[in-house]
């Protein structure tokens, strides 16, 4: 693997400024830029460690932390191995956060991710590639749909809640994909059961956007994050995989 150089980073964006870590090779030679977008624990040690390992592959990674209005990392105080179902309030603490993370807000600062990561010289010229994980499956959707022009690939791993009735909800805003997606989605996940990958998957057929689906069977949401209980090591081999190789095919 290649040596790698991680380092803490701020982004100015139209709200004001996110703070993010940011991964790179060691060399300082431009590489394929990679905007990791966080679950919804937040910018933490764990997410730090796959961003390490993303770039030693031979990309630069940023990795904000999206809920910056809240506050700057760590926005909330958890433990070591993060478990709602041991301690509750986690999920009253953080929905009031994700709930303020609107749509637009979302489009505005991946505006700002995007144009950081442009004008940086740790990366090459062009698209960039896009990684989400849980939450951040669907703001990969969403800055997929609103920057085509600027996103070439896109993969999202246990992600929710793609289809809803919310006039917004993210199935209603791939046709304006231009990019390669794939999902691999948790097969025991209440947030995303089967008719939700199924209507996600028409909705994506009928805009004609090439994507790769998986469901990992009996894995959980949340099955990348090791420091939680969902963690599944299968599972979580299965999804570097096919991360890479779209990577690798793209880049």
């Amino acid at each position: 693997m290649t040596e790698v150089k991680g380092s803490d980073i701020d982004i100015v964006t139209e709200d004001g400024t996110a703070d993010a870590y940011l991964a790179h090779p060691a060399d300082g030679r431009p590489h394929p830029a990679v905007l990791f977008y966080m679950d919804a624990y937040g910018l933490r040690p764990h997410l730090r460690a796959m961003a390490d390992r993303l770039a030693a592959t031979g990309y630069t990674v940023l990795v904000p932390n999206v809920f910056y209005r809240a506050g700057r990392t760590p926005v909330l105080d958890l433990p070591e191995v993060i478990d709602p179902a041991a301690d509750p309030s986690i999920w009253e603490r953080i929905g009031p956060i994700m709930a303020a993370h609107t749509p637009d807000r979302v489009l505005r600062d991946a505006d700002a991710y995007l144009r950081w990561l442009a004008g940086t010289p740790l990366t090459t010229d062009g698209p960039v590639a896009i990684t989400g994980y849980c939450l951040g499956t669907r703001l990969a959707v969403r800055t997929a749909a609103a920057y085509p022009d600027r996103v070439a690939v896109a993969a999202g791993f246990h992600g929710g809640n793609l289809v809803t009735d919310d006039p917004e909800s993210p199935h209603r805003v791939v046709d304006t994909i231009t990019a390669e997606l794939y999902f691999g989605h948790a097969g025991d996940d209440h947030s995303m059961p089967p008719e939700q990958v199924a209507a996600f998957d028409a909705a994506l057929d009928a805009a004609g956007v090439r994507h790769r689906t998986e469901v990992y069977e009996h894995a959980k949401h949340g099955y990348t994050q090791s420091d939680t209980p969902a963690y599944d090591r299968a599972a979580d081999d299965r999804h570097w995989a096919a991360l890479l190789e779209l990577l690798g095919r793209t880049f």
